[in-house]
């Protein structure tokens, strides 16, 4: 393990991996969503109407906390040459006789337009403007049925009688920072975990350092066991790093959660690092287990269901997402960061990522000790 440690240090394959790019990438991804929030989105306003309501609807969604008309146009191919451009992420539309269909009692169309290319801002903005629309719709309502003498708390309850309360847990202010950042994060380190697993065994023959280790131990169990303790510390002085620095720095720090945190955290990188181990042991060609490394990792983020559920896709890509520790990481992450829930209800997780340590660090035993037997008899006979 000393030994181990020592390397980790001195070679560049190591520290850059594990202990240069992470604190790099930890701060990174806070930065990109300092802002926290999608806020005041650029639209674009089309108003035939020209009347006091289309003015009032329009003051009422500036109000809005996603929308803020910055364009004014007065055409359809106006508005969505905007929307190509990039200039708004939608527009809306008063029709030419809005005020007066509605005095007349006429149905009347609002349209909106949105660009389904960037699908978090067409929602925000959908969710803005539709409840003004509604609630200037019931309003007109109740103003006619309280000039023909309904009481209002009558005309109230015949508008709408049942009200809908919405109630969002766990990230109720959608803040970007909060929900990208810690998932971001832990993806990139099982990349850098694995990445770096691949090289343990393989470099100390690339180096043609084997037989200084094979001088200390030719037990495959010893010094892979040692080799694994060495980086788990690394993991652990990243998880201070996350836990104690990164998170803080960005007001992602939940304390209560940080022991939870732990023990998730700390089996994802026993996870991470028996199978980079287990590659390290069974291909000896370090490109090819860098690259396949690399292709493993790479879309873990897409197919752990943090941003699509997995239940909706394919099941040969649930297969694929199952065989990443990331994904079940992922959703004990959720548990125990996001709702706060005790560790026992992450106890699906942590048995599935037990079996990635229990699997992998057998197989890279068993092959690696073939591979120093081998090496071993491929020696020159001493006499």
């Amino acid at each position: 393990m000393i030994r181990e440690w020592k390397r980790i240090f001195s070679i560049p394959n190591f520290y850059v991996i594990l202990l240069i790019i992470p604190p790099l990438i930890f701060f990174f991804y806070g930065l990109i969503y300092q802002n926290q929030y999608a806020r005041n989105l650029p639209m674009a306003l089309w108003d035939e109407d020209q009347s006091n309501l289309s003015r009032q609807l329009t003051d009422m969604m500036e109000h809005s906390e996603n929308i803020k008309f910055t364009q004014t146009v007065f055409s359809e191919d106006e508005l969505q040459r905007l929307i190509r451009e990039g200039k708004v992420f939608g527009a809306v539309h008063f029709p030419e006789s809005l005020e007066s269909d509605v005095k007349k009692g006429h149905l009347t169309n609002i349209t909106l337009f949105t660009n389904g290319a960037f699908i978090v801002p067409a929602k925000l903005i959908y969710k803005d403007a539709a409840g003004v629309i509604i609630k200037a719709g019931l309003a007109v309502v109740l103003e006619k049925s309280q000039r023909l003498g309904m009481p209002s708390a009558m005309a109230k309850t015949l508008i709408q009688p049942i009200k809908l309360n919405t109630t969002t847990l766990y990230n109720p202010d959608f803040n970007y920072q909060l929900y990208l950042a810690p998932g971001l994060i832990t993806v990139g380190l099982q990349m850098a975990l694995i990445v770096a697993g691949v090289l343990i065994l393989n470099l100390e023959f690339s180096h043609k350092t084997i037989d200084d280790l094979l001088a200390i131990s030719s037990s495959s169990s010893q010094i892979i066991i040692g080799k694994t303790l060495a980086h788990l510390c690394i993991a652990w002085i990243l998880y201070v790093l996350i836990a104690l620095v990164v998170f803080p720095v960005f007001d992602l720090g939940k304390p209560a959660t940080d022991f939870n945190f732990f023990i998730v955290y700390t089996l994802l990188s026993i996870a991470c690092i028996g199978i980079g181990i287990m590659l390290s042991a069974i291909f000896s060609n370090l490109l090819f287990v860098t690259d396949l490394a690399l292709f493993f990792t790479s879309p873990a983020f897409v197919f752990s269901g943090f941003t699509f559920p997995r239940w909706a896709m394919p099941w040969y890509d649930q297969v694929y997402a199952d065989i990443m520790p990331y994904t079940h990481f992922l959703d004990a992450f959720i548990k125990t960061y996001y709702m706060e829930l005790p560790l026992q209800y992450a106890t699906p997780e942590i048995v599935s990522l037990l079996l990635f340590a229990g699997v992998t660090f057998p197989v890279a035993i068993v092959v690696f000790q073939i591979r120093i037997n081998r090496y071993r008899k491929s020696l020159p006979v001493q006499l």
